[in-house]
């Protein structure tokens, strides 16, 4: 929301004697720029909203406000134009003043913000589709680190559950075992568990003995995951993702906390066994779907399962005092969540804010790690790179390494975060990595026409100008547009969705391209004009970098 409009807002407030005002923007500004819509005061009022409209009209018209150049009552909404002058000074100046900062309400600050992210078993290399859970919770720790947040990133380690205990029983007579094997070696064992059940006896004793305190067996195990968490870790930090703390899950069976909550649990009994001697959580009276009112916490051995590590786990993360503590999550896992969240509630703790995500999709449909369906996020990086480095090349005679892989990273991190969290993700690397559309590199390249403006200069680039020489319609929607990019941060702040931005910077890189090719900067002969028009790009150049940073994306300054 720009400063004008909260301005109006606020008199709107006064002179309507309202609590709350809600504005509707106008995608064309020759209809007005907001609109205020009348027909929930229809009711109140027993009159029609068009009527109402034009009283408002015309109470405001005999005190309007110096920011309102004009006002028209219309199908029962009052549309207002704004000041241009106004609006254009205002915005320029208040990004160039505060640059960086610029979109920031600063919401978080003096605050703690906590985000669990990524959390992938460490069982083999992570496939494209485990990315979306990653991008999503880089996006949020950027974007609450930029509202001011003081943010802890944490990656919750299952390192004692099924999956890892049938790596180290696949790997327990080979010297030695390599991260990029282990994707084989458990397709493998998935393989031979199907035909042979006593290698499943064996898994299950393998987890009976660790959780026994066996040294010898939890060496194993921590050699497996150490494998897989430093191979995982270092693909992700390619795409420029990383994380604060690793918090383990065999932490919460060896200081002996998940018997402490069971015991608890009984103690307020909650506690019950099933015919099968697991041990399950009754949920009875809760909202939740009839097939699932119990959570099982241990298996019939009453060796521990996940969800009782995880509430143990969940309740450290809330007695960080944290005032935001957030958990991505796919949407395979919102029931489970909720009884997560049923569980902290018998004990009486809050419950975290969840992010739930659907599934990114290939052609080729849905991957499977178990079934080696997959494509492995590392070959696909490569296959980004080579592939941005072909098109590249078709314009220039030399590209290299750097621009390609930020374009490359760049086009897949945009082509998943610009969709909505709600939705499906169905991957083309071809698509995203064209440079028309909606698209990371079509982004990247307008910051890229901006830098060559820039360095064709023969001067410095200007501090101030007559911005009242802006007068064409180009110019004034695009920095109509700058002066909407904290009302977009904080709108992807409260829906914890990266598509509001990703969205809006298209838009705001769809309005430059009009103008570049409108509005002449370099060949303007009016000296006055070119510094106003170079402020313009300088602002522009801000909010794109600055929203780019924010999905992850790097700044390209030629291509």
């Amino acid at each position: 929301m720009n400063g004008i409009e909260s301005k109006l807002i606020s008199y709107l407030k006064i002179v309507l004697n309202e609590d709350k005002i809600f504005l509707e923007t106008l995608s064309e500004s020759q209809q007005g720029d907001v609109a205020l819509p009348c027909f929930k005061y229809a009711k109140k009022l027993k009159k029609n909203p068009q009527i109402i409209a034009e009283e408002i009209q015309s109470v405001i018209e005999n005190n309007k406000p110096e920011y309102i150049e004009k006002i028209q009552s219309v199908g029962g909404y009052v549309n207002f134009y704004y000041n241009r002058t106004m609006v254009m000074e205002n915005t320029i100046k208040e990004v160039l003043v505060k640059g960086e900062e610029y979109g920031s309400s600063m919401i978080g600050k003096n605050k703690k913000a906590l985000i669990e992210h990524t959390s992938i078993n460490p069982n083999a290399s992570p496939h494209i589709g485990r990315a979306r859970n990653a991008l999503i919770g880089d996006f949020l720790v950027r974007l609450m680190k930029f509202q001011g947040y003081q943010v802890e990133t944490q990656y919750f380690v299952n390192d004692v559950g099924k999956q890892i205990a049938m790596l180290v029983l696949a790997g327990k007579n080979k010297k030695q075992v390599l991260f990029k094997g282990l994707l084989e070696e458990y397709i493998e064992i998935n393989r031979k568990m199907e035909t042979d059940p006593n290698l499943e006896k064996e898994v299950f004793e393998l987890l009976n003995k660790l959780e026994k305190g066996d040294k010898g067996v939890r060496e194993l195990f921590k050699n497996v995951v150490d494998i897989c968490i430093k191979g995982q870790t270092e693909i992700l930090k390619k795409l420029g993702i990383h994380y604060d703390i690793f918090q383990y899950e065999s932490d919460y069976i060896f200081n002996n906390r998940i018997d402490e909550l069971l015991e608890t649990f009984r103690r307020i009994d909650r506690l019950e066994e099933d015919e099968h001697g697991r041990l399950y959580l009754d949920l009875e009276d809760f909202d939740l779907p009839m097939k699932s009112p119990s959570l099982v916490l241990t298996r019939n051995d009453k060796t521990s399962l996940y969800p009782l590590r995880d509430i143990a786990y969940t309740i450290d993360k809330v007695n960080t005092n944290s005032e935001l503590n957030i958990v991505v999550l796919g949407e395979d896992q919102k029931l489970y969540f909720k009884q997560i969240c049923a569980a902290l509630q018998i004990l009486g703790y809050k419950t975290p804010q969840a992010v739930h995500y659907s599934f990114v999709l290939l052609k080729e449909g849905k991957m499977s790690t178990r079934k080696g369906t997959v494509v492995l996020l590392e070959d696909f990086m490569q296959e980004a790179v080579d592939k941005a480095k072909k098109y590249m090349l078709r314009n220039q005679q030399d590209v290299d390494q750097r621009t390609a892989q930020a374009v490359a990273y760049g086009a897949v991190k945009y082509a998943i975060l610009k969709v909505d969290n709600n939705r499906n993700v169905t991957f083309d690397l071809e698509s995203a990595l064209s440079f028309e559309g909606d698209t990371g590199p079509y982004l990247q390249y307008c910051c890229a026409r901006i830098h060559s403006i820039f360095n064709k200069l023969q001067e410095p680039l200007p501090r101030d100008g007559n911005l009242e020489l802006l007068v064409k319609e180009e110019e004034y929607e695009l920095i109509k547009e700058l002066g909407r990019f904290e009302e977009i941060i904080d709108k992807a702040t409260v829906e914890y969705s990266s598509h509001f931005l990703a969205n809006y910077i298209y838009k705001l890189a769809r309005k430059f391209s009009i103008f570049y090719h409108q509005c002449p900067v370099l060949t303007c002969n009016d000296e006055e004009l070119k510094a106003a028009r170079l402020l313009v790009l300088k602002a522009t150049l801000q909010v794109l970098t600055t929203g780019m940073y924010l999905l992850g994306m790097d700044e390209v300054q030629s291509m």
